[in-house]
């Protein structure tokens, strides 16, 4: 059974080497992003069936980035804001924007395990791995699939890290009509 993934978007390379550290050693396969507009490309084309995402992002914040998989063919996958972000309301705030639910930094292990857990189970898959959006791009409105394009290639991005090229790295005219 293929081990189910979870897209960790984050621009802080200490905080993304522990969630993969954390997610990894539990069995899950972490795919990753490191700023907003590669973290939507990533979410689009992927279809992980989780996503974990920090809101102060460069090029698009994580809100934003919410907002957009809430209005695409993926709006069903739960995600996790991650964020240091500890003010009164900043949960409900990350909530109403269309995260499913919200971790503080700095996390811990048993905190993120258990709401990975919560949410889909653990990490060995026991049904049909989603399909990429890249396979999906017939059924997808031809408004949706430009709308996307445009927002990723508008948003200043910044460079993927190794890792990240070799699991996620994907054109962006894979996600256009």
């Amino acid at each position: 059974m293929p081990a189910k993934r979870i897209l960790s978007v984050e621009d802080n390379p200490q905080n993304q080497r522990l969630v993969r550290k954390i997610l990894t050693a539990k069995g899950y396969t972490v795919i990753e992003a490191v700023d907003g507009p590669s973290g939507l490309q990533t979410a689009l084309c992927e279809c992980p069936e989780l996503i974990l995402m920090d809101i102060n992002l460069p090029g698009i914040d994580g809100l934003e980035v919410t907002r957009l998989i809430r209005e695409s063919a993926i709006s069903t996958t739960p995600i996790i804001a991650l964020t240091a972000n500890a003010m009164r309301g900043d949960r409900e705030k990350m909530i109403e924007s269309g995260c499913t639910e919200y971790l503080q930094k700095p996390v811990s292990s048993a905190a993120l395990i258990e709401m990975v857990q919560r949410f889909i189970g653990d990490a060995q898959s026991t049904s049909e791995p989603v399909k990429p959006l890249a396979d999906q791009v017939s059924t997808m409105p031809a408004a949706e699939a430009i709308t996307t394009k445009a927002v990723v290639e508008s948003a200043p991005a910044r460079p993927m890290t190794q890792s990240t090229m070799s699991t996620s790295s994907v054109p962006a005219s894979a996600v256009s009509a």
